[in-house]
């Protein structure tokens, strides 16, 4: 779940690589303005005081690591309620408002879901064990190694049951040196990875933290975090919640707009740059702007001398593979697909964006009709990541015809229409698009697949909905057609946000992109169990939920027993049940589990 905005990395613009519309300044461009002395001498020491702090987790032992990260997961537990609350004021929602509970899940949760997995893989690696140990790895299409990374704990058997989650290594990765790698730097403490900067995310307030934390313990890197403008009323609850890495050096934050994103990025004191956002500005960065950049771009002479890696989104395909589906099928995917599209009010660089439908599927009608009815009445909210009313506006007059509801707009592809902006243009905003391939069972899934890779922009995410009795008749074909798709993140009958909430999943484009055509980016972030060369992370979801995800009513399907999973936009108790989950994960308590599973039944 990504941004873009301002030069901390993360433009207002949808973080596309076709025309993003810019609120500002990126962080390489040249924006006419200075900062003060006064300005650059505190960035300077914050800096320096970095360096110092590498050398002082260099000295640390992968013991007094674990030490130190309990100790933060500590502090973050205790900011988790102001966290949440804050983060959801900045949106404009108040304490009632039923899709609060999104900032308990994409914050503190995730947040405090990462650091347990990062304790369990150091405290692994300080006891001489490999961090694969007992985690179950076999072979996927292609001859690919792969490492089934969720669920590695009961309780998340428990409460995410019919969910399953993999890492896919790169061709000719083999399990032996899989474990050989797993661990990255963790492996060579003493060694250090210098001083990064990493320029966060505006849109989710995880985000800029777990790509800190993935600094800090995939390469060794102290960093300083730049945070977008968007969430400078959470930077005293960051200072706080990351008080116990603030203290020795090992994290510096600070605020700031496009002059300060252009100095440091300018830097040379850097070894290492990480942006979310937008490949507008990632270009800037690297490249400049305006003739000079275009200069540079023909000559192969970026102007960014410093290494960097990039989550930059994309136009992310939802594939709903025909079947026969029963009314409530029709109805909770419905819901499904318009959690994904109006989930933060689709400022996600993981939105689904292009629903790919069969024109041959007997219940196409009856899917858009319970589409649109999905999408209509899902909760109100206010549009507020700076720049998306123009995008409404930009999709508006692309598609005049489309149905507008409220503030969101839903495109329906017919024919004569023209689906290129659809398809290269990331919104980042509540627009959705419906379009049709020809064909059933494998020949569609093919064409789906192919419109997907060949059409849509990005190679971040991508969102495949499948019966269970379709997937099985498929049979292999299935199998061959996900190894087929070129995305980082997959969910099968899921969304690709459980990917990025899960920490031993990872999180990052497709494997091929260069900064000469950055696409949806380079590098991944997340993956607690720091596995090297990763191809992508495929996350398996329940088709049906609870009780019809019983296996005699459910065909074969998997089992869960989440009625309706909180995330839903479409769930009544979804705010309840994201902060009691929050809770459960920061401080325990059976009764508190207890009474949050009692709620989420009534979802």
């Amino acid at each position: 779940m990504t941004s873009a905005t301002t030069p901390s990395a993360s433009t207002p613009a949808a973080p596309s690589t076709a025309a993003a519309p810019s609120a500002g300044a990126a962080p390489g461009a040249t924006s006419g303005t200075e900062i003060g002395e006064g300005e650059r001498a505190r960035l300077d020491a914050a800096i320096d005081e970095l360096g110092t702090g590498a050398r002082t987790w260099a000295a640390l032992t992968l013991a007094q690591r674990v030490t130190l990260l309990r100790a933060v997961r500590t502090s973050v537990a205790a900011a988790a309620e102001d966290w949440a609350t804050t983060a959801a004021a900045s949106k404009g929602l108040d304490g009632d408002h039923p899709l609060r509970g999104e900032e308990w899940l994409s914050g503190p949760y995730s947040t405090l879901g990462a650091l347990d997995a990062y304790i369990e893989t150091l405290a692994r690696l300080a006891h001489g064990t490999n961090p694969l140990e007992g985690v179950h790895i076999d072979r996927a299409p292609g001859g690919r190694t792969r490492v089934h990374a969720f669920p590695l704990t009961g309780i998340d058997r428990l409460l995410l049951s019919g969910y399953t989650g993999e890492v896919w290594l790169e061709p000719g990765v083999t399990p032996n040196a899989a474990r050989a790698s797993a661990g990255l730097a963790q492996r060579t403490p003493a060694e250090s990875g210098g001083v990064g900067l990493v320029l966060g995310a505006g849109n989710v307030t995880s985000i800029p933290v777990l790509d800190v934390l993935y600094e800090l313990l995939a390469y060794n890197r102290t960093a300083l975090l730049k945070v977008n403008p968007t969430q400078d009323a959470l930077v005293p609850i960051y200072k706080r919640a990351f008080a116990p890495l603030i203290g020795p050096g090992l994290l510096r934050i600070v605020r700031g707009g496009p002059a300060v994103g252009a100095y440091l990025t300018t830097h040379s004191s850097f070894a290492h740059v990480h942006i979310t956002g937008s490949a507008a500005t990632f270009d800037a960065i690297v490249w400049g702007t305006g003739a000079a950049a275009a200069r540079r771009r023909r000559e192969n002479r970026p102007q960014l001398k410093t290494p960097i890696t990039a989550e930059l989104g994309g136009v992310s395909p939802i594939i709903v593979v025909p079947g026969d589906w029963t009314d409530a099928d029709l109805a909770y995917q419905a819901e499904h697909v318009a959690t994904m599209r109006l989930q933060n009010c689709g400022h996600n660089c993981i939105a689904g964006q292009v629903v790919i439908i069969s024109s041959d599927w007997a219940q196409a009608d009856a899917f858009r009709a319970a589409l649109r009815r999905a999408y209509a009445t899902a909760p109100e909210r206010p549009v507020w990541y700076p720049g998306s009313p123009a995008r409404l506006d930009q999709a508006t007059e692309a598609y005049p015809d489309a149905l507008v509801l409220g503030d969101r707009l839903l495109v329906e592809i017919g024919d004569g229409d023209d689906p290129a902006a659809l398809q290269t243009t990331e919104y980042f905003a509540p627009v959705l698009g419906v379009v049709a391939v020809e064909g059933t069972g494998q020949v569609f899934l093919d064409n789906a697949v192919a419109y997907a890779n060949d059409r849509l922009q990005g190679t971040l995410g991508a969102n495949l909905l499948i019966d269970p009795a379709t997937e099985r008749a498929l049979g292999s074909g299935f199998d061959r057609a996900v190894a087929a798709m070129r995305y980082g993140s997959i969910a099968i009958n899921g969304w690709t946000a459980f990917g990025f909430i899960t920490p031993t999943l990872t999180w990052g484009a497709f494997p091929g992109s260069t900064i000469a055509d950055v696409g949806s980016g380079i590098g991944v972030v997340h993956n607690a169990l720091l596995l090297d060369r990763v191809e992508r992370s495929v996350v398996r979801g329940p088709f049906r939920p609870f009780p019809r995800s019983l296996p005699i009513a459910n065909g074969g399907g998997r089992l869960s027993i989440l009625p309706k999973p909180p995330w839903f936009v479409s769930s009544r108790t979804g705010a309840q049940v994201s902060e009691g989950l929050t809770r459960y994960r920061a401080a325990g308590g059976l009764g508190g589990l207890l009474a949050t599973l009692a709620k989420a039944l009534r979802a």
